[in-house]
């Protein structure tokens, strides 16, 4: 799968926004989740009421400033906000208070072995994830740690039997890293995606820039020889002309008619019909699209038998289609050309892509400068052709073209 394949099951362009807004509700899931194995502990531990509350309101705590830490960590993280100091040592106070008031309970006999074992597994396991994705890598886990082995040691000066000093180490020793990994990875899948996203925007304007460098190549292709011909055919009738030569007029009128050509050809590169060759136009809109990301598949068999001039016009469709996909799609990720023959004796042409945002799309209200949708109507009806664009659910755009051509031309 590539990378613009991921960014596309996220979503299309708003995905890396999506996933970060589902990396935050999961912190958020998480502090609930806390929340209510705090309300289990207090329900079903035998205690007195005093212990209860204070239990119960330190857990409310202790969850409320995780989902605040985890998402200032998650933030910061991002490279979006500042490193979330004071909430950090907030929460590593509370969690060494809480984790001192379980084995106080214990040696005090108002709580049991089996109680400290879960009171002490729920604590370490929700500090773990926002402590390690707050700080680097080293930091955190020498943080974390630090606070695992004071309360495991805690716990064993406050009476915990050995059977079950063994059972919280060996569970902590697998239930606090993953929990750490679990939201350092969290934050590693966010920016991820992000970067991946960051990176299809660049392909993108990379193939539309290329584009654009073929366009002014294809000027100085035209206007580059055809000047130099001028140039001289100017200097040299301009000669003959002072001489009294009557070659002077041929040589004007040579100018003249290259002049004229010129201004064909510049028309040409401004509208596309410089390359009628349909099968070298689909090969350009291939290379352009599979650079920006977007898978294309072509379908022209009924290319073969089309007219030169009705293979210019579907050249041109071919490109402002293309042109449209890379400005206005941009979350674009595959991209359909189909030709075929509708009867004997005329052309369709179907372009599909995905990726189209809910608003209308742009169709080109400058008809009079030949450019956009409405200019490519007004070419295909000097043929007799028609172009249609239809907006279909889940962001499907179809553009179809259909050129009607006689079998004796």
């Amino acid at each position: 799968m590539s990378v613009n394949d991921w960014v596309e099951r996220l979503g299309g362009p708003d995905g890396p926004e999506q996933y970060r807004r589902s990396a935050l509700g999961g912190v958020g899931f998480f502090a609930v989740c806390e929340a209510g194995l705090w309300a289990l502990w207090v329900a079903t531990t035998d205690t007195g009421a005093p212990v209860r509350v204070s239990v119960a309101l330190l857990g409310v705590a202790h969850a409320a400033i995780q989902i605040l830490l985890s998402r200032a960590a998650l933030r910061r993280y991002l490279a979006a906000g500042p490193r979330p100091g004071g909430l950090l040592v907030a929460y590593t106070t509370l969690t060494a208070v809480m984790a001192a008031l379980g084995c106080v309970l214990l040696s005090s006999g108002r709580i049991d072995d089996r109680a400290l074992v879960s009171y002490l597994l729920w604590l370490l396991m929700f500090f773990s994830g926002p402590s390690v994705l707050a700080l680097p890598p080293r930091l955190g886990a020498s943080l974390v740690g630090a606070v695992t082995v004071a309360s495991l040691a805690g716990a064993a000066a406050a009476g915990l039997t050995g059977s079950l000093v063994v059972v919280v180490t060996v569970a902590s020793a697998l239930i606090v890293p993953f929990m750490g990994l679990a939201f350092r990875a969290s934050g590693w899948g966010v920016r991820l995606v992000e970067e991946l996203a960051a990176a299809r925007g660049t392909q993108a304007r990379l193939a539309v820039a290329e584009e654009r460098l073929r366009f002014g190549r294809d000027l100085h292709d035209v206007l580059g020889r055809n000047l130099a011909v001028v140039a001289f055919k100017s200097e040299l009738a301009a000669q003959l002309g002072r001489r009294g030569r009557p070659e002077a007029v041929e040589h004007m009128e040579e100018v003249q008619r290259i002049a004229q050509e010129s201004q064909r050809e510049i028309r040409s590169v401004v509208r596309g019909y410089r390359t009628a060759d349909l099968h070298t136009e689909l090969a350009g809109a291939r290379s352009v699209l599979e650079a920006a990301g977007i898978t294309c598949r072509i379908e022209y068999a009924a290319a073969e038998r089309l007219p030169d001039e009705v293979q210019a016009a579907l050249g041109w469709v071919v490109r402002e289609a293309t042109t449209n996909v890379l400005r206005h799609a941009q979350g674009a990720s595959r991209c359909t050309m189909s030709l075929r023959a509708a009867g004997p004796s005329s052309a369709v042409l179907v372009m599909e892509n995905d990726g189209v945002p809910d608003a209308p799309r742009d169709t080109g209200s400058d008809t009079g400068s030949g450019t956009g949708l409405a200019g490519l109507r007004e070419r295909l009806a000097a043929l007799g052709g028609t172009l249609t664009t239809e907006q279909k659910p889940g962001g499907i755009f179809r553009l179809t073209a259909h050129i009607p051509w006689g079998e004796g031309e």
